[in-house]
């Protein structure tokens, strides 16, 4: 199993580029199986979630093919419309499926997730959303059965703010009859790139982006080419990274507008930045402002910035509160962090993090992806050696992250 290797305290200095939205290419590459058409997707992030979810999809019968950053996928015949847990487990956005199989198929049998190591996503709303459209759900041996041989457009309410409930839901409507009201939806921005890409397909979607959705059906989705949105989770990761040695770093391809609540934290904590029309430039100070943050839906701050903003937090001046009222269980990297000498103090879903003058490298374990993250943020600011153990997590959701980190400066290599 692979591990990481930094040696810290070095500036992060120079420019990377910012790859694909891992977060919007997952729903995009599942709305193909709405369309008999071949669709074309470019700015696809090379991740293991990717990877999973393109097997996913062969195995149903769709055609794949990939030459570097662009996908075409060609769903005109789907064989089987199931996903089995052997995938499903291993990815729980593998769940995005229900909702195109069930409006293009009329059927759909998908694994139910499970849990996930930081805390329950339930996938009862999507199911509630299905039944509302007039399908047939059952939940039998861990598979959720659905039978939808007409979908009929109606008025959905979510009982909470779920990200792939609004675009499994938003999906399904496309080709349900008549119009589908989502109220309750979620405003981020990978749910806007999702109805920009069935928009190009030929759907009629309007409201992304707010939290009423109105989807009217048509007959059928036709075949188009979009472009992945830049990672905003991934912009936010290097500018954290760059903060914390006390960097100065240029991200190419990023888009900024869809960082609002992290960059003005940024700012808050002692950093100049400077937005460009397709980049963006931080200027950290020598030593940074501890910051408090809470975690909510778009646009406020979002939970998978949570564990990057808690490594910064660890060496800057002052002390910090942090919450997390997103996931249950989001606070597991604090451990691992105060294997590297952090004072972190947590008291159910708050973490009272005080500032330290420096770290100590030590071998530490990721627990999910964004905790990866922010272990390497430490590590990267840690005097002496840091092994990052279990980084298959990282690899779900950073695209060439030691190459991005050297060309910026960084001391750091993966070993077997």
């Amino acid at each position: 199993m692979d591990k990481l290797l930094i040696t810290g305290g070095v500036r992060l200095e120079g420019e990377v580029p910012i790859s694909g939205a891992k977060n919007a290419a997952l729903p995009i590459l599942c709305a193909a199986l709405l369309s008999a058409e071949p669709v074309t997707f470019t700015n696809v992030p090379r991740l293991k979630d990717v990877g999973t979810l393109l097997r996913l999809l062969e195995q149903m019968g769709v055609k794949v093919e990939r030459d570097g950053e662009t996908v075409t996928l060609d769903a005109a015949q789907i064989a089987e419309p199931v996903a089995t847990y052997e995938m499903v487990k291993t990815m729980r956005a593998s769940v995005l499926v229900l909702g195109p199989l069930a409006a293009r198929c009329g059927e759909a049998r998908v694994s139910l997730p499970g849990g996930c190591a930081i805390g329950a996503r339930p996938v009862d709303q999507h199911i509630k959303g299905l039944e509302a459209m007039g399908a047939e759900v059952k939940v039998e041996h861990g598979y959720v059965h659905v039978k939808a041989p007409h979908l009929k457009g109606t008025r959905i309410v979510t009982d909470m703010v779920t990200v792939t409930g609004t675009e499994n839901l938003m999906m399904a409507a496309c080709l349900a009859d008549g119009e589908t009201i989502i109220e309750n939806a979620a405003r981020e921005p990978e749910v806007v790139d999702l109805a920009n890409c069935l928009n190009a397909m030929g759907a009629k979607i309007t409201g992304a982006g707010f939290d009423v959705i109105r989807v009217v059906g048509v007959p059928a989705l036709h075949g188009a080419t979009h472009r992945i949105m830049p990672d905003r989770i991934e912009t936010g990761t290097y500018l954290c990274a760059a903060a914390v040695t006390g960097g100065k770093v240029r991200l190419t391809g990023a888009l900024t507008s869809s960082l609002d609540a992290v960059i003005v934290k940024l700012i808050e904590a002692g950093c100049q930045i400077q937005s460009e029309p397709d980049a963006i430039r931080l200027v950290a100070p020598p030593r940074l402002t501890a910051i408090d943050l809470r975690t909510a839906p778009y646009p406020a701050f979002p939970t998978d910035m949570q564990a990057q903003f808690m490594a910064l937090d660890c060496v800057a001046e002052g002390s910090a509160m942090i919450r997390e009222t997103i996931f249950e269980n989001r606070f597991m990297h604090a451990v691992e962090l105060q294997r590297l000498g952090a004072e972190i103090r947590i008291d159910g879903n708050t973490a009272m993090v005080q500032g330290v003058e420096k770290l100590e490298g030590a071998t530490v374990m990721a627990t999910d992806l964004r905790a990866s993250a922010s272990l390497v943020i430490a590590g990267l600011v840690a005097e002496g050696e840091t092994t990052i153990e279990r980084i298959y997590h990282l690899d779900r959701g950073y695209e060439r992250l030691e190459e991005k980190l050297s060309a910026l400066g960084a001391r750091v290599r993966r070993a077997s």
